[in-house]
């Protein structure tokens, strides 16, 4: 496998781009102008009277926050260019896939059991989607020369590290030797959603040496901002510009942006990571007392704020925590995960609680 330090051949990720968008032309958004009469929009002057935003909610919101891309960049560390803040990651996933597959000609490469919106955007894009599982005898090891092998055909390999659901990372080895491989005529993709609970293995510097890679990272997960709906995709300068020009002219509410900036301060985020350290605390009890319940099969390691956890009766455990009020995620029917589930980190009394339907499952199953 390729040393993780060999630098990758220099390549333009932008001649990814489908070759009808090229020299596509994008909706000039009407301009901020903070400090001016805005008469150039067609905006309401009415204003409501229990409206206490700063911007005024009659008033689109700033096509390109600065304030904000600056905070993620220094958050990240990366430059503001290569920045697009997106509605999600779900939606740095479609505008990816919109922008570089060709209906009816591209194709994508997955690793399930993996996010399942990476499949869901390219079917509804008419992009082919090809398979390479992950190997759950060796805790859903990645099968880089078999991704390789795929990835020869495909314009986007998606990658999730961690992963989910099983909760595995991927080496920055392997990552590297799919960029190479797929250098000249791919863009590798890894969704570090849950990168904050492993930040030890960020891929971010890889940007330099590995062009082709995109990530994408959410402010959802540890920086608790799920209901604000903010992604933000890290690539290639140029691919980034195109990408912007695909998206709506608006992308972001003028609200999400706000809660950002009230995040993205020093307090905030300091408070982020020292929650996240504390998740992952509780992640290795719960793994712990979950391993030695007798509804149990398997739990496996996890670089997330969650767990996955093999059951010997996953229909009668999430019937069980669902009358305790707690709701679990059943994978069963997704091939390779036959009675697993998916729970969530949840504070000490939630994952009590957990517990507390885990041993009732237990004494159902034990009594038939």
């Amino acid at each position: 496998m390729s040393d993780a330090k060999s630098a990758v051949e220099p390549v333009a990720p932008v001649s990814m781009v489908r070759p009808d968008l090229r020299q596509f032309t994008a909706y000039q958004a009407a301009s901020p102008g903070q400090d001016a009469v805005r008469l150039h929009a067609n905006e309401s002057a009415w204003r409501h009277d229990w409206d206490v935003s700063p911007a005024g909610l009659n008033r689109y919101p700033d096509p390109r926050p600065d304030s904000v891309l600056r905070r993620l960049a220094e958050l990240y560390g990366v430059a503001v260019e290569q920045l697009l803040l997106t509605r999600g990651s779900d939606d740095a996933i479609d505008v990816l896939l919109r922008t570089t597959c060709s209906a009816g000609r591209d194709r994508i490469v997955i690793c399930p059991p993996t996010f399942g919106m990476y499949a869901v955007a390219a079917r509804l894009q008419g992009a082919a989607v090809d398979e390479v599982p992950l190997d759950a005898s060796r805790d859903f090891a990645l099968d880089v020369d078999a991704v390789i092998q795929a990835g020869r055909q495909a314009k986007l390999v998606f990658l999730c590290s961690p992963n989910n659901p099983t909760g595995n990372l991927i080496p920055a080895s392997e990552v590297v030797a799919i960029c190479r491989a797929m250098a000249g005529h791919g863009l590798v993709v890894v969704d570090e959603a849950y990168g904050e609970f492993a930040p030890e293995q960020a891929l971010t510097p890889l940007r330099r040496e590995c062009p082709n890679l995109v990530l994408l990272r959410t402010l959802s997960k540890a920086y608790a901002l799920a209901g604000a709906r903010l992604g933000v995709l890290i690539a290639d300068p140029d691919l980034v510009r195109v990408l912007r020009a695909v998206m709506p002219p608006y992308p972001v509410p003028s609200l999400c942006i706000e809660a950002a900036e009230r995040l993205l301060q020093p307090g905030p985020v300091a408070r982020a990571h020292d929650e996240a350290r504390e998740t992952l605390q509780r992640r290795e009890i719960l793994r712990r007392d979950l391993a030695g319940s007798p509804a149990v099969v398997q739990v496996w390691p996890s670089a997330g704020n969650f767990l996955l956890v093999r059951c010997r009766d996953a229909r009668r455990m999430v019937e069980d925590c669902a009358d305790a009020g707690l709701l679990i995620r059943d994978f069963s029917r997704t091939p390779g995960l036959e009675n697993c589930v998916r729970v969530t980190v949840g504070d000490s009394g939630q994952n009590a609680r957990l517990l507390a339907a885990f041993r009732c499952t237990a004494a159902e199953v034990a009594h038939g």
